[in-house]
């Protein structure tokens, strides 16, 4: 459809600004950004400040602890825009323009536990914690039989749980754990994952010019560098950018 700049800005900022929602954890990721008193700082942060420049107006952060509740803002119109993995539970909620990052979803798991393989992951007795309402924790629960992941609320209330030894896996894209690592005396982060998805930019649902002018803003941004540049700029120089067809 052809691009209607002003339905798009009347769509994406029904409040005279853009409202983002924002990702944030203890360390950074492709998708999480990280706070430091009133200073946000990551890939998506840096999405946003283009978005809201594109379209000329100011930008409001909204931080959120997972993207489940994120999800849950954009749905009711609390927030705008928003970045998040793609599943097709949040498919049914919101809709998701192109995605910048293809994310491997696998586990951390504690030098303690003893686990080298995702098969020995799922044991009986073996505690596997994820952050709650998020597509890794419903994928990873597909794919366990003999054990079933705890759900919390924050990435830093599931890295206290393995920290004091009350879990021996965590569920999370693969990306995070270059930063969380470090964290974890003799921890290994396994090979191979149960889940590849998109990172994508995401709009409510029923917003046809909004959802066509962060389609166009999101293509150009992965043809112009911007997103190479934003994933540079969080040290992520290793992690590839999603192809233009994603």
């Amino acid at each position: 459809m052809p691009l209607d700049r002003e339905a798009a800005f009347g769509e994406l900022t029904p409040t005279g600004k853009l409202r983002v929602g924002i990702i944030a954890a203890p360390a950074p990721s492709v998708l999480f950004a990280t706070r430091d008193r009133d200073e946000v700082k990551g890939v998506t942060v840096d999405l946003a400040e283009a978005l809201a420049s594109q379209l000329g107006v100011s930008l409001d952060i909204v931080i959120f602890m997972n993207s489940g509740a994120c999800t849950d803002a954009l749905e009711r119109g609390v927030i705008d825009v928003s970045f998040m993995p793609v599943d097709e539970e949040r498919r049914k909620r919101v809709a998701f323009g192109p995605a910048y990052y293809v994310l491997e979803s696998t586990y951390l798991v504690t030098g303690a536990s003893g686990i080298r393989t995702l098969a020995e992951v799922d044991r009986e007795g073996i505690r596997v914690v994820g952050i709650a309402n998020t597509t890794t924790i419903r994928a990873s629960t597909r794919s366990l039989s003999k054990t079933v992941p705890t759900a919390q609320e924050s990435i830093a209330a599931a890295v206290d749980l393995l920290l004091t030894g009350q879990a021996e896996a965590l569920a999370l894209s693969r990306d995070a754990f270059h930063t969380l690592l470090p964290r974890f005396p003799n921890a290994r982060v396994l090979d191979g994952g149960f889940q590849q998805t998109g990172i994508a930019i995401a709009v409510g649902k029923d917003k046809p010019s909004a959802f066509a002018f962060v389609t166009a803003f999101m293509n150009d941004a992965k043809a112009s560098g911007l997103i190479r540049r934003a994933l540079d700029s969080a040290g992520f120089a290793h992690e590839p950018v999603a192809p233009l067809s994603a």
